[in-house]
């Protein structure tokens, strides 16, 4: 490495505030700079089961942002491990050139790097070319979240797939990496042999702890000998999948007791991708409160004497901090933490705190993206997965007068983007309070840190020196008296209240006037969710909550169709807790008397609900753009972003923000 470890700060007071998560680590001869880990995730940004330019500059950003250790994302050791379309593979030395390009990069910026090995078993997305792949596992037990009945291995195809391991760890030795982690975790083929429940073999491989064992100690000790004593070689275990039949938290730690021999590290995560329940846990979203895998690691802390790794939404440096001063574990996975600030380990190392861009567990852009098979990116930096397009501002060519009309996500994002171009930007938002929509988003239950995306854009305005004019409702007087050079348009919209025939004697109202405590719901409500977003669920939830009986009709499959599906499936499992009633395929029709009356969209019949109080509209919005006409009869430059363009997402009205702060 170029730099040595902790040089990659602010001098001899760094990470004074974090003595713990700051303190070097060494394992084996790799010393690590601090206890920062991003944990291996899979991006989508290769192509062709390579590493490329696009991942380099991916992870270059975070080793240049201060991370200690980077963990690759999964990297296929046999051809029956392609669980997506998108995997990389480590199964021939064509993957050698990519790696060390990889290697080299980070190591440029004082980082360590391993890679992580994989094999699936039975956890299979996706094939190629669209057809169903043929999985292969310890035995023929199905997998419930897939619907997969897999193959059972057989004995020469182990001893392939354990020579496979080997071989990838031989060439991520020869391309320059420090070590490998074999995933073990979240239901994969390691704990699919640990797991007696899952494990059903008779022979060598199976039978007894010992031999559900065996084809872990195999791997373990194949990559030691094709690699050399000074390759780290660690695991990643889940403390317990979080299923009726998942590998039990008792058996992941007896596993590692075991083989703790052959291991450098232990890397300690939770839940299983076999169900949709132990899935939430993989990235788990907002809902989990930050840290909450830490007790589980020091279990595993208390039993090993190898350093013990923990991740599961720890998200700020402070976090961190206790949960290393507590003893609980090592090193701390912070991987959305990074993808939302690349630079939060250094600004943490310098106690610029306030700085850092905190991550608010949406879940949206990051393993959102990657279930639509889209590169990995994040709501409140949309320069994340595109370093390449995005990693450095071009300067401005002329520095311009700039108003940008709307405080909301999108206009702050163009704002503090314009700005750090060099033009002269100043900021109009017309109710006091900047932040737009994301206001009320952190009203809904269990969403409160999705207000953080208004504190992180807000510090970046102050930091950015942008003017910001509250209160201040732009007109076309304002505009000819500010004449500005140049307007981006970012305001926003507003809710869309279709004609309806309707009675008055069910109350009708909207999501933002339920939110904002302007009206009494009822006993008895209907929530009409046509975005089948977070809004719709969210709302039910909080009505329920407050005790109101709840029918929340969903104009399409399912509560929450479009939402990031971890996100989606804690929603639901809060919906049935609290007996809201869902129903899907619902169309809102209308009102009579007490009734509400549905529309069933695949048949066209009619459905009735009775005895209804208040009907919540949650059927999307309309956007304000009634500026755009006007200052471009003025003759003056325009761009939007954000909702006024289209009503979409924060995700959307963010990423239009940065293109239009580097159009202007």
């Amino acid at each position: 490495m170029v730099e040595k470890a902790g040089q990659a700060g602010a001098g001899a007071d760094e990470g004074a505030m974090f003595p713990h998560l700051f303190a070097p680590l060494t394992i084996r001869g790799v010393t690590l700079r601090n206890r920062i880990l991003s944990t291996g995730h899979d991006t989508v940004l290769p192509e062709d089961g390579t590493v490329n330019a696009a991942l380099i500059a991916y992870h270059a950003a975070r080793a240049r942002g201060g991370v200690g250790l980077i963990v690759t994302q999964v990297a296929g050791v046999h051809e029956t491990a392609r669980y997506t379309a998108h995997l990389l593979m480590a199964t021939d030395d064509g993957c050698i050139p990519g790696y060390r390009a990889l290697a080299e990069a980070v190591h440029r910026h004082g980082a360590a790097v391993f890679a992580q090995l994989f094999h699936p078993g039975r956890e299979i997305m996706e094939s190629a070319d669209g057809l169903l792949a043929v999985a292969y596992a310890p035995s023929s037990v199905p997998n419930e979240r897939f619907h997969v009945m897999p193959r059972a291995l057989t004995p020469r195809m182990i001893d392939e797939i354990v020579a496979g391991y080997a071989a990838a760890a031989r060439r991520m030795r020869t391309a320059g990496l420090d070590g490998v982690e074999v995933v073990a975790s979240h239901g994969y083929l390691p704990a699919q042999f640990l797991n007696p429940r899952v494990n059903l073999r008779g022979d060598v491989w199976g039978g007894d702890a010992a031999g559900r064992q065996r084809f872990l100690r195999e791997v373990l000790r194949a990559i030691r000998a094709a690699t050399d004593e000074g390759f780290v070689i660690g695991l990643r275990i889940s403390a317990g999948e979080r299923e009726e039949d998942g590998l039990t938290a008792a058996e992941a730690l007896e596993a590692c007791v075991a083989l703790e021999a052959d291991l450098d590290y232990v890397n300690v995560t939770t839940g299983t991708s076999a169900t949709l329940g132990g899935a939430m846990h993989i990235a788990p979203p907002m809902a989990f409160a930050p840290g909450y895998v830490a007790p589980d690691a020091a279990a595993f802390k208390r039993a090993l004497r190898v350093p013990v790794f923990v991740a599961g939404r720890i998200n700020q440096p402070q976090e961190a901090e206790a949960i290393l001063a507590a003893g609980q574990a090592d090193m701390c996975g912070m991987t959305r933490a990074m993808i939302a600030d690349p630079e939060m380990p250094g600004k943490a190392a310098r106690g610029a705190v306030d700085d850092i861009r905190a991550c608010i567990g949406c879940n949206q852009a990051c393993i959102g993206h990657f279930h639509k098979g889209m590169p990995v990116s994040c709501i409140q930096h949309p320069e994340t997965g595109r370093e390449l397009a995005y990693g450095t501002l071009p300067p401005a060519v002329r520095r311009k007068r700039v108003m940008v009309v709307g405080a909301g996500p999108a206009g702050m994002k163009a704002a503090v983007t314009a700005a750090r171009r060099g033009h002269d930007v100043t900021l109009w938002e017309a109710e006091a309070q900047p932040g737009g929509q994301a206001l009320l988003a952190q009203l809904l239950p269990r969403r409160a840190e999705f207000g953080g995306i208004v504190t992180n854009l807000m510090r970046e305005v102050e930091r950015a020196q942008v003017r910001l004019r509250r209160g201040a409702r732009v007109t076309e007087e304002v505009l000819r008296d500010e004449a500005p050079d140049a307007v981006i348009l970012a305001t926003g919209a507003r809710p869309h209240v279709p004609d309806l025939p309707t009675d008055g004697a069910v109350q009708v109202v909207t999501a933002w006037q339920v939110l904002r405590g302007e009206v009494r719901p009822g006993a008895r409500v209907v929530v009409a969710d046509w975005r089948c977003d977070w809004i719709g669920p969210g709302v039910a939830e909080a009505l329920a909550k407050a005790g109101s009986s709840v029918v929340l009709a969903v104009n399409g499959l399912h509560a929450g169709e479009v939402l990031p599906l971890y996100v989606r499936d804690n929603i639901a499992a809060e919906l049935h807790r609290l007996r809201v009633e869902v129903r899907p395929y619902a169309r809102l029709y209308g009102t009579a008397g007490d009734t509400v009356f549905l529309q069933h969209t695949p048949s066209g019949e009619a459905v009735e609900v009775e005895r209804v109080d208040t009907v919540v509209l949650c059927l999307g919005h309309r956007p304000v753009d009634d500026l755009a006409e006007v200052v471009e009869r003025l003759g003056i430059e325009l761009h939007m972003a954000g909702d006024c363009l289209a009503p979409r997402t924060a995700e959307e009205a963010v990423f239009e923000g940065l293109k239009a702060g580097v159009a202007v």
